[in-house]
């Protein structure tokens, strides 16, 4: 705000003892996207992928066959590539590093006697930002299917190999040449087409223009169906990523940081919620969706979604201490609040996952309180009624079956007094 010029500093999360970012509002300097993952985010990355396992294992029995993972740009950026090492863990692969640079240079597979488990067939989401930041770890994420195909294994512990080989089947059969055939079998990277960021949820969402989660299927996989080759080349593959999708077991998405949650960002429910509704939609059956807490990364911890969404919804979202908080922020405080209800109507929609009581709590203490009531009419009163709206839609599409009819009402009249009042 003087004017003067303010010296860059290095990104990161204090909470993972980043000190040296501190003071934070500077601009900030990456990292050099050939060192990803980094050898420190690589022992971070295999506990995510062997923690993932072992939960998946207690929770069903068995080896995982199929993944989806969720990346992220800016979180990577945090980390130095504890997802990408997660997903080359989970195939059985590590990174080779160049030595005195520290750059990776390739990768190299694990025989299975080494590995002692199946390798899991990893699909990848990955947002617009990171396909643009890291170009050298597309082309590296892209490749390690190609090689993992040709691999003479059992086809049981190899389930890459074993989707090479039925999914060039299939498109031969479908009119495929066996050329491109093989090129698309390959293929596992996703991600929004040049140009295009987000997974388009968002938008339909808040405008309120769909009617079943077929709808929001639809439109993920429109936005996010963009196949990306070892080469760098991209081409619209929707039939492909909807095969791919068919056959997932598992959703997941790492959390490297306690600054925020689930439930104050859109982009959790539009990738992992999106992905779930997506696999659900086209399966018949829900995926086991989880969610990694490398916060700690000594500590790293697995989570089923419902485990994190019931977590969060009690130490934040009812947590006295952040209402009062919020409080303190006027006009930018309620909109959080608001944007809270919103992001929790999303995942709701997404994955079936608020409980008719969570949305009772939400509207009585965060909503109806009388100490709330005047707080948004004193501070940001559409907020109020936007946040009551979003409620009272989760009512009508049967998301929040069994609402109060007290509640309903003391949530109608807030929006009619608050109309009233503007006008």
């Amino acid at each position: 705000m003087d004017g003067r010029f303010v010296s860059p500093g290095p990104s990161g999360a204090p909470t993972r003892g980043r000190i040296d970012v501190l003071p934070t509002g500077r601009n900030f300097y990456s990292v050099d996207p050939r060192v990803i993952p980094t050898q420190t985010a690589w022992r971070c990355g295999q506990a995510l992928a062997e923690e993932l396992i072992e939960r998946y294992r207690a929770d069903h029995g068995e080896f995982p066959k199929t993944t989806a993972l969720v990346i992220w740009g800016t979180s990577n950026m945090r980390t130095g590539g504890d997802d990408i090492a997660q997903a080359l863990a989970l195939w059985g692969c590590e990174p080779v590093w160049e030595p005195v640079s520290g750059r990776v240079v390739d990768f190299e597979i694990l025989p299975l006697s080494v590995l002692g488990r199946p390798r899991v067939d990893v699909v990848l989401r990955v947002s617009g930002m990171f396909r643009d930041s890291f170009g050298d770890v597309m082309r590296l994420l892209s490749t390690v299917p190609k090689r993992l195909a040709e691999l003479d294994e059992p086809e049981k512990m190899n389930p890459v190999r074993a989707a090479w080989l039925a999914d060039q089947e299939s498109l031969k059969a479908s009119g495929a040449s066996a050329e491109n055939a093989q090129r698309l079998a390959e293929l596992r990277v996703f991600s929004s087409g040049p140009g295009a960021y987000g997974t388009g949820l968002l938008p339909l969402i808040d405008a309120g223009n769909w009617e079943t989660r077929g709808d929001l299927t639809e439109v993920f996989l429109k936005w996010g169906s963009h196949a990306y080759d070892s080469d760098g080349t991209s081409s619209e593959e929707i039939n492909l990523l909807r095969q791919r999708l068919s056959s997932v077991e598992i959703v997941h998405q790492n959390q490297d940081n306690r600054e925020h949650d689930i439930l104050d960002s859109d982009d959790y429910f539009q990738f992992q919620g999106g992905l779930q509704a997506a696999i659900t939609e086209i399966k018949g059956s829900a995926p086991a969706t989880y969610h990694g807490d490398s916060s700690n990364p000594e500590k790293i911890k697995i989570r089923t979604l419902k485990e994190e969404f019931n977590r969060v919804f009690r130490s934040r979202v009812l947590n006295p201490k952040w209402i009062e908080a919020m409080r303190e922020h006027g006009y930018k405080g309620a909109f959080e609040m608001a944007a809270t209800v919103d992001y929790l109507f999303g995942y709701d929609a997404t994955c079936d996952i608020v409980a008719d009581y969570q949305y009772e709590e939400v509207a009585n203490k965060l909503l109806l309180d009388p100490e709330q009531q005047k707080f948004f009419r004193e501070h940001n009163p559409l907020a109020l009624k936007d946040a009551s709206q979003r409620l009272l839609e989760a009512n009508e599409r049967e998301m929040w079956e069994n609402a109060d009819p007290e509640t309903l009402e003391a949530l109608e009249s807030a929006i009619l007094e608050i109309q009233g009042e503007v006008e």
